[in-house]
C-alpha cells in the first residue's frame, strides 16, 4: 500500500498498564500480533518491560516502555502525554495493573484502602479522562478496558481493600461509559483464577483452576482475547464481560490465594 494510505490510517496505539509481566504481557503480545502499537507501562519490572517491548517489536509492531507509579497522580497525568508524544496518537487504554495486598476486616486500615483506591481506581479514571480529552481533540473514537475480578459477583471476606477498589472500578466503568460517550467506549473484563500467585504452588493452582461449572477457569490467552474483542466491537460499552469458566456462579468462602 502507498505511504499516503498509512499516513491516513496509522496503526492503532494502546497503552497497557502493568504490561511487563504476567497477564499484562499476554495482552500486549496478543494486541501486537493484531497490529497494535503497544505502550508497555511498568513500575518495578524494568527488565521485564524491556523484554515485552522487544517481543512486540519482533512481531513487527512499534513498542516502547513507560515508567510510572500509579499511586502518584502527577506521574499518572504525565504518563498519557508521554505515550502520545512518542507514538503521535493513542486509541485505547487497558487498565490492567493492580495493587493486590491481603487484608480483611480484622486488620483493615485507611492506608491500605487508600493505596488500592489510588492505583486501582484513581489511576484508571485519570487515564480514561486524559484519553477522552486526546480523542476529542482528534475528533476520534477510542476504548478503555478495565480489568476487574469475578469475585465481585462471588464475594468473600479476603483482600478487602483490593475488592473494594475493584467494586469501585466496576461502578466507574458504567459511569465513565455514560460521561465519555460518544468518543470513548468503556468496558470491563472480569477474569477468574488465571495465573498462579506467589501464594500458590502449581499443583494447588491446577486444582483450584478446575473449580468452575466448565471444569476450568480462564487462561491468560482467554483474557487477552476478550480484551481484544472489547477493543474491536464498537457496540459494547458500560458492561463487564465475565471470563472465568463460570466461577462467579459458585460460592467460595475464601479467596483462591488462601484456599
Amino acid at each position: 500500500m502507498s505511504n499516503e494510505f498509512f499516513q491516513a490510517h496509522p496503526p492503532r496505539t494502546v497503552l497497557i498498564t502493568g504490561a511487563a509481566r504476567r497477564l499484562g504481557r499476554e495482552i500486549a503480545l496478543t494486541l501486537a500480533k493484531e497490529g497494535w502499537q503497544v505502550a508497555v507501562h511498568y513500575r518495578k519490572s524494568a527488565e521485564d518491560a524491556s523484554k515485552t517491548v522487544a517481543d512486540c517489536v519482533r512481531l513487527a509492531r512499534v513498542s516502547a516502555s513507560f515508567y510510572a507509579d500509579l499511586n502518584d497522580e502527577t506521574a499518572v497525568r504525565q504518563l498519557l502525554p508521554d505515550v502520545v508524544h512518542y507514538f503521535g496518537h493513542l486509541d485505547a487504554v487497558v487498565n490492567n495493573a493492580s495493587a493486590f495486598d491481603h487484608d480483611t476486616a480484622a486488620n483493615f486500615g485507611f492506608a491500605a484502602m487508600e493505596k488500592h483506591m489510588r492505583s486501582n481506581v484513581g489511576a484508571a479514571i485519570v487515564l480514561s479522562q486524559l484519553l477522552a480529552d486526546h480523542l476529542r481533540a482528534r475528533c476520534a473514537h477510542g476504548v478503555v478496558v478495565n480489568l476487574l475480578d469475578q469475585k465481585l459477583w462471588n464475594p468473600n471476606p479476603d483482600f478487602l481493600s483490593y475488592t473494594l477498589s475493584k467494586a469501585a472500578l466496576e461502578v466507574a466503568t458504567n459511569m465513565l461509559a455514560i460521561e465519555l460517550a460518544p468518543h470513548v467506549r468503556v468496558v470491563g473484563v472480569a477474569p477468574g483464577l488465571t495465573l498462579p500467585s506467589q501464594m500458590q504452588s502449581q499443583e494447588k493452582f491446577d486444582k483450584l483452576h478446575k473449580l468452575s461449572p466448565l471444569g476450568h477457569s480462564s487462561s491468560a490467552a482467554d483474557v487477552a482475547a476478550t480484551v481484544s474483542f472489547a477493543l474491536n466491537n464498537n457496540a459494547i460499552t458500560g458492561t463487564t464481560l465475565m471470563v472465568d469458566g463460570g466461577q462467579h456462579l459458585m460460592a467460595f468462602k475464601h479467596d483462591f490465594s488462601l484456599m
